[in-house]
């Protein structure tokens, strides 16, 4: 049971990134994907998060609303985070994690998380 990140990369302030969350081991459509990023020297933070397929309920932390945008493929099995307009500030390891539970509301803690990746970094500078 595996979770993987990627996409990460450069990017120039006010430019975009999509990242991906795969899963192996395990079917991601039954499970809701949190997004997440740690910048270096501060606490992991929520960024965004999706529900379970069945209601595909896509939610933002306040700060991110209108730039990052998370959705879900569930033909190519995969859930992105669409990051617009990145800032220097987004500069950040960035992990996606799997949640069994939440079926209409996804969860910005942590703590209802079972699975998680191992990260993929993203740099905003110019």
């Amino acid at each position: 049971v595996q979770l993987q990140a990627s996409g990460g990369g450069l990017v120039h302030p006010g430019g975009s990134l999509r990242l991906s969350c795969t899963a192996s081991g395990f079917t991601l459509d039954y499970y809701a994907v949190g997004w997440f990023r740690q910048a270096p020297g501060k606490e992991r933070e929520a960024v965004s998060c999706i529900s379970q397929s069945v209601s595909n309920n896509a939610r933002s932390v306040d700060s991110m609303k209108g730039r990052f945008t998370v959705f879900r493929d569930s033909a190519k099995k995969v859930v992105y985070l669409q990051m617009n307009n990145l800032r220097p500030e987004d500069t950040a390891l960035y992990f996606c994690a799997a949640d069994a539970t939440r079926d209409i509301k996804c969860a910005f803690r942590e703590m209802d998380y079972d699975v998680w990746g191992q990260g993929t970094e993203v740099t905003v500078s110019s």
